[in-house]
């Protein structure tokens, strides 16, 4: 059997990963039909059917699950013996705005790790404004934000970010009460927008529950305590968006943008990556 097509094996890989092939030729910087055609070639060398095929999903075959763990570990063999000829770790301080940052993370530095293992990557988490200020006082080499209000800065606008009312599958209005909101306060960027939307359709809304990150807005919503507004991949495994079922207003996207100075080609490789994963992860199945 001749070698494995090391570039074939890795939009495998990806594709599995991003149950899609569009997504995979986004992050592979190349197009569907051609990610398309080396899967095909690849399945054709093995004799074997990796993925499942459908018009809605791509998941794994029986025998593309088994063949997943070998394939991984060759793409990063090969990564790592890329990586070898750097003489130094290379550390990226990185500051990214908690509500941007889900259930994904894992996923988001396996795929880092995967690409540079090499890379030592400081991740600080907090709300947009502290981000850009850190950013701004030469404390990170970048920043991943929400649009701020003032534009005029010079940065990377990498996709819109949807955002939903989450709450409880069982989660039910109380007659005549307010709609209970849980927020990241009134600092928040998500919040105004979110209260201006119920102020405009007249419902009435009470914060109930405040706290910092997604991670904790939405735990508030998984319990039923209260309603969150989040991204939906951002939100709690098992919580819905009950936006549509009772008529709450539709939200405006907000764009996530990047912000860097670094221009040597290995920063920007890895940041280029980071914002590939966040792209690829905010889109729906």
């Amino acid at each position: 059997m001749k070698s494995l097509d090391l570039d074939a094996v890795r939009a495998f890989v990806l594709t599995a990963d991003l149950q899609s092939f569009t997504r995979a030729a986004d992050a592979l910087g190349s197009t569907q039909s051609a990610v398309s055609l080396r899967l095909r070639r690849l399945e054709d060398q093995l004799g074997r059917r990796l993925l499942e095929r459908t018009p809605r999903q791509v998941r794994l075959s029986a025998d593309g699950a088994a063949f997943m763990d070998a394939a991984r570990e060759l793409v990063g063999a090969h990564e790592r013996a890329m990586a070898s000829f750097e003489v130094t770790q290379r550390r990226l301080v990185i500051g990214i705005s908690h509500q941007l940052v889900g259930g994904e993370l894992p996923s988001l530095l396996r795929w880092m790790n995967e690409h540079d293992p090499a890379l030592v990557m400081e991740l600080r988490v907090a709300g947009s404004n502290d981000v850009i200020e850190a950013y701004d006082d030469g404390l990170l080499d970048a920043a991943l934000v929400l649009q701020p209000e003032d534009r005029r800065r010079n940065g990377e606008a990498l996709f819109a970010e949807s955002f939903a009312w989450i709450a409880a599958p069982d989660w039910q209005p109380r007659a005549g009460q307010p709609l209970p909101l849980s927020t990241q306060g009134d600092t928040c960027s998500i919040r105004a927008a979110a209260v201006r939307a119920l102020d405009g359709a007249g419902i009435a809304w009470t914060e109930v529950f405040i706290g910092k990150g997604a991670a904790v807005v939405g735990a508030a919503a998984a319990i039923g305590l209260a309603v969150a507004v989040l991204p939906k991949r951002a939100a709690p495994s098992g919580t819905i968006d009950i936006g549509q079922a009772f008529s709450l207003p539709p939200l405006p996207t907000h764009e996530v943008v990047l912000y860097s100075a670094l221009h040597d080609q290995r920063s920007r490789k890895a940041l280029h990556t980071l914002g590939s994963a966040f792209k690829n992860l905010s889109m729906p199945n």
